[in-house]
């Protein structure tokens, strides 16, 4: 019984790996039988050797496999099955890696671009070092101008405090020179003055005291109707004698005045505000007062009066002595006068 069965198990044996070889999904099993089978090989190797007790357990592990056969029978369909899902995978798997491929040839293209793009880059980056150097070139320049430039700011400011100190002294000695000179000029305006003072006093000595002949401040009045007719410019003769007076006063004068003194007579003409009528030697008061003043003048010259020492200035009307509308004041305002002073 034994060997009958044995030898129909191994038929059976021998079918299942032809089976197996169709079926190259099955290479599990075939590994697991080929297992069995030499497990079997050795357990009828003790077998032989008279181990009663290692063939009830090679019987045993047999009925297990047959069981296991039985199992794997209905496990076919399930191993097909998979079969047809590993293979349903396989082509997703294909497809996938041709998608996979195409996006590698892809990204090489875009690498070729990278690689493009990055050599563009490094000549734009080595343009921008160039760039980076000129301007850090023309940066020391420029700090090196700059230190140049300080140094002229600590020349000038060094020549500049020198400056301030001689303005300082120099203007110690410019208030000092002033205040000598204000004291100077007024030594001469009192000086100036003694004349005029001396100058008055003979006037009125000389012309004697009359109405019509008055100081005023520091000038002395002569009314018009003393010198000169209504309207005109010429002399009259009272007048050509009072100048006469005037200018051997003057001549004298001239004498004791030191030659320091830069003194000058300015005759000044001035006239009432009655309009003249045009028809006349003059057009207007402005005519009238500075043609009296020059006629003055011009006879003092005659007289030995050095002309330098002599001006003419005509006022017309509006410099009046009484700005009120009478006949007095009219009288009043109608004048000439003499005032000693400097140039």
């Amino acid at each position: 019984m034994a060997p009958g069965r044995l030898h129909a198990r191994g038929r059976r044996v021998d079918y299942w790996p032809g089976f197996v070889d169709a079926l190259s999904t099955l290479l599990l099993a075939i590994m697991f039988l080929l297992s069995v089978f030499v497990l079997a090989q050795f357990l009828l190797s003790q077998e032989i050797s008279g181990k009663d007790t290692v063939l009830n357990r090679l019987n045993n592990q047999l009925n297990e496999l047959t069981e296991l056969l039985a199992l794997e029978k209905s496990g076919k369909q399930d191993l097909e099955d998979q079969l047809k899902s590993l293979s349903s995978s396989l082509n997703i798997s294909r497809n996938e890696q041709s998608r996979l491929q195409a996006l590698l040839e892809r990204g090489s293209g875009a690498a070729t671009a990278a690689e493009e793009r990055a050599t563009e880059l490094s000549g734009t980056l080595d343009e921008e070092r160039k760039i980076s150097r000129r301007a850090l070139g023309q940066v020391q320049l420029l700090n090196q101008q700059l230190s140049a430039l300080r140094k002229q700011i600590a020349t000038l400011e060094d020549a500049l405090d020198a400056s301030e100190v001689k303005d300082r002294e120099s203007a110690t000695k410019i208030a000092a020179l002033g205040r000598r000179l204000n004291l100077a000029l007024a030594q001469r305006v009192q000086e100036l003055n003694r004349f005029r003072s001396d100058f008055f006093g003979r006037l009125r000595e000389i012309l004697g005291n009359r109405e019509d002949i008055r100081v005023v401040g520091d000038r002395f009045v002569f009314q018009s109707e003393v010198l000169f007719g209504s309207g005109d410019a010429n002399l009259n003769e009272a007048g050509l004698e009072e100048m006469t007076k005037l200018a051997k006063a003057l001549i004298e004068l001239g004498r004791e005045i030191p030659g320091e003194i830069d003194w000058v007579l300015r005759v000044d003409g001035h006239t009432d505000d009655v309009q003249l009528s045009g028809r006349g030697r003059f057009r207007d008061n402005w005519e009238l007062s500075s043609g009296r003043a020059t006629s003055v003048v011009k006879y003092l010259i005659s007289q030995g009066v050095p002309a330098r020492r002599l001006v003419a200035a005509g006022f017309g009307e509006f410099q009046p002595l009484d700005p009120t509308d009478t006949q007095e004041a009219r009288d009043r305002n109608r004048r000439i006068e003499l005032k000693l002073t400097e140039k």
